[in-house]
């Protein structure tokens, strides 16, 4: 099988049959072979009795419900486990990501080399209160992820099927796919300007409240990449330091006190600042040792309840 199409899918019912009708057409004309996964986020409406019409007549779908809704990371993390194409491509159910990039995005996998290739939404049909935000959020991760990428939001992006089942996808991480990949040695990362379709049916799902998230994650996902195997590199060290620091303040003090001049240590304010560095310093030793002690212990596995496959 040529392609994976996983399509996580959240009350968007009006879309889905075009959508489909829309993939089944591009895929014929290029000849490729495919199979489309609808991950079925606990949807509301009547994305179930949609799709039963559409299983009746498109043997390439693929249909998985979950029992509530786990967010767009679940359902990406069930697709990629169940796919079989050789390139898995992701796409967002709502009809603003265009299934005609799909050949290309195919062709810089299989041919280019590639590991991974990320969407590039170069002219947005979206408000302004949305693409500052954005513009501002793609800066910090280039900056912090050390990939750069123009639009690490963009859904519709393409993975040799060895990426997605290298990656663990978990939490809100789907905007940092790229960033697993490249920490699990996938490291040719490339990027295609796509159509960007302005939304036909429904309402957004999400509120400005993902971009605090977003950077809250990027944050987790940048720890994660660096120390997620040695914490205690960053715990240990900061602690450290932090401990050197005020065992040199309270060596000064002290010194100061017995051959200069006579007065209570505590009398000085610099004397509790040596004593608080201290203080966290051990805490912070003693933190990087028990994050070591679980990473070294700690096989976590996601499970998410699925009501319905076929």
């Amino acid at each position: 099988m040529n392609i994976s199409i996983v399509i996580p899918s959240f009350n968007e019912a009006e879309s889905l049959p075009e959508l489909t009708a829309w993939i089944d057409r591009v895929m014929q004309e290029h000849k490729l072979t495919y199979e489309a996964l609808i991950i079925d986020d606990g949807s509301k409406d009547n994305t179930k009795a949609v799709v039963e019409k559409l299983l009746a007549h498109n043997n390439n779908i693929r249909y998985i419900r979950f029992q509530r809704n786990y967010g767009k990371s679940a359902a990406l993390h069930t697709g990629f486990e169940r796919a079989k194409g050789e390139v898995v491509i992701t796409m967002d159910a709502d009809l603003q990501d265009s299934p005609d990039e799909v050949p290309e995005l195919y062709k810089m996998i299989t041919e280019e080399g590639f590991d991974v290739v990320s969407g590039w939404k170069q002219k947005r049909y979206d408000p302004t209160t949305k693409t500052v935000p954005t513009k501002l959020y793609n800066w910090a991760a280039r900056k912090m992820s050390g990939i750069y990428l123009h639009d690490f939001n963009c859904g519709l992006k393409a993975y040799k099927l060895d990426v997605v089942k290298s990656v663990e996808v978990y939490g809100e991480m789907h905007r940092y796919i790229p960033v697993l990949a490249k920490r699990a040695g996938f490291d040719k990362i490339g990027e295609k300007v796509v159509q960007h379709q302005a939304r036909k049916y429904g309402t957004t799902k999400f509120g400005m409240e993902r971009f605090l998230y977003g950077f809250l994650d990027l944050l987790s996902v940048t720890f994660m990449t660096r120390f997620a195997k040695r914490p205690m590199h960053i715990f240990g060290g900061l602690g450290v330091l932090s401990f050197f620091f005020g065992f040199c303040i309270v060596v000064y003090l002290s010194i100061a006190k017995f051959a200069f001049e006579q007065y209570r240590m505590t009398e000085r304010p610099l004397f509790y600042l040596g004593l608080v560095s201290i203080i966290v310093g051990v805490q912070l030793f003693l933190t990087g040792f028990l994050a070591e002690l679980v990473s070294r212990s700690s096989s976590d596995r996601n499970h998410y309840l699925i009501a319905e496959e076929k």
